[in-house]
């Protein structure tokens, strides 16, 4: 195995981890920004307002993007346990 294929599984799982993490994390920022406008405006600066929102926002997430992310997963994996007799020999 040389240092090219580990850097390029490296890549290929960061890049899915992006890939597969961006969804969640992007409505959960902006499900947190329009709470934090709403209690910078109402001045209302409880924990719970922003907290349990954010955690209904991505539960609907992983709802919705949940086939993709595991199909996108199991296709990392699929390729990587597939790439090890090339890896190896």
């Amino acid at each position: 195995m040389d240092p090219q294929q580990v850097l390029t599984i490296g890549r290929d799982g960061l890049l899915t981890l992006l890939m597969v993490c961006a969804p969640i994390l992007l409505v959960v920022l902006g499900v947190g920004l329009v709470i934090s406008i709403l209690q910078a405006a109402t001045q209302i600066h409880e924990q719970t307002l922003s907290f349990v929102p954010k955690l209904l926002a991505a539960f609907a997430m992983l709802g919705l993007a949940g086939p993709w992310m595991i199909s996108t997963l199991v296709d990392l994996i699929r390729t990587t346990l597939e790439s090890i007799p090339s890896v190896v020999g």
